[in-house]
């Protein structure tokens, strides 16, 4: 046996092709979605701000996740909560994804894609329906955003709606800010919070 045969047969078998796996998801969501078995697409973009999900219904977009979310977490409680019928399919998430990719080169400042808002119910509804009219580059206090949602009060399920936002980024809690001028939490983290801040702010 020579020194080649030996490498070769220490030599991985194959390598994983992720072009044709990426075309084999396609096919298959395809498939499901002709024959109505299809009820969350979803896909992974890369952002500024770290990989992103995206899951949307035939309804609309339903579920934008940071990756410090844990993606196959959501994916469990999209699973739980809407249904089990999920299948990586990028075709429903295009225009979504279309949008975030023009909003992160500072080429869009508000987003128009269908929503699915059937994952919040009540006064955090409420609250996040507000978020989208906090204009690009503006900020609201929890305080004004409690007030805005008819229950000046509720500084604190304010806060609570905007943890609990299923549609970061698309649906702005990033604009809610402490009634000191200092972040609050977000649920991407502070320094994504920062940063689509910061490109809001330089636009």
């Amino acid at each position: 046996m020579t020194d080649d045969d030996g490498a070769g047969l220490l030599a991985p078998l194959s390598r994983p092709d992720h072009a044709a796996l990426g075309r084999l998801h396609e096919r298959l969501g395809r498939e499901a979605a002709d024959d109505g078995l299809l009820d969350i697409a979803y896909r992974v973009i890369d952002s500024p701000v770290g990989p992103l999900l995206l899951a949307a219904t035939d309804r609309g977009l339903v579920r934008v996740a940071f990756e410090i979310e844990g993606h196959d977490a959501v994916l469990a409680v999209l699973a739980a909560r809407v249904s089990p019928r999920i299948l990586r399919f990028a075709a429903r998430t295009d225009e979504a994804a279309r949008q975030l990719d023009e909003y992160f080169a500072g080429r869009r400042r508000a987003f128009d894609v269908p929503l699915d808002r059937r994952l919040s119910q009540g006064f955090r509804r409420s609250v996040q329906e507000h978020l989208t009219e906090i204009a690009y580059g503006r900020t609201e206090s929890y305080t004004e955003v409690a007030a805005a949602a008819g229950s000046p009060r509720a500084v604190r399920a304010v806060g609570s709606a905007c943890a609990t936002n299923p549609l970061p980024v698309v649906v702005p809690c990033h604009r809610v800010l402490r009634s000191d001028g200092s972040l609050g939490g977000y649920v991407g983290g502070l320094e994504a919070k920062h940063a689509l801040l910061a490109l809001e702010s330089a636009a």
